[in-house]
């Protein structure tokens, strides 16, 4: 069986991608589990935990979102 240069871009894209969304799926993980460490030790300091790891969640979100975009371009060029 011979790969040709589109099936191994697919094979790249999807492994790419694959990785992006695991990647961003831990950092989300450890901030979310570090927010609420933050806010078991210091329960008055919520709100600025809250809105400080919605930003990086966000941040994190829009970094994903630009590999997977890298991804699919690569596969489709």
């Amino acid at each position: 069986m011979e790969l040709g240069n589109s099936s191994l871009a697919y094979l790249a894209a999807g492994i790419g991608a694959g990785l992006a969304v695991v990647g961003g799926a831990a950092g989300i993980g450890r901030l979310a589990a570090a927010a609420m460490e933050g806010t078991a030790r210091q329960p008055q300091a919520s709100a600025d935990i809250r809105t400080t790891m919605i930003i990086a969640a966000a941040l994190i979100e829009g970094a994903t979102l630009f590999a997977e975009v890298i991804c699919i371009l690569l596969a489709f060029k």
